[in-house]
């Protein structure tokens, strides 16, 4: 899907712009398209679907956060 927000599309062009020319910022504009991404899928999602229990928004918080195994 092709980001339409501007602030999205200005992030896009810099991590395609740094990992073209090899800079070392980018991984960290990797992870900060991601999250755009991920924060606009979410509020889709979220707003579509029926009203959750706090139980089920509990659950679903878990996923976000990391495990004791995995990597910060």
């Amino acid at each position: 899907m092709p980001a339409t927000d501007p602030s999205r599309r200005v992030l896009q062009s810099r991590h395609a712009a740094a990992r073209r020319w090899h800079r070392p910022d980018a991984d960290d504009l990797a992870r900060a398209l991601t999250e755009a991404r991920l924060t606009d899928y979410i509020t889709r999602t979220v707003a579509a679907a029926p009203p959750l229990t706090s139980d089920q928004r509990d659950r679903l918080a878990l996923l976000l956060r990391p495990t004791s195994g995995a990597a910060a």
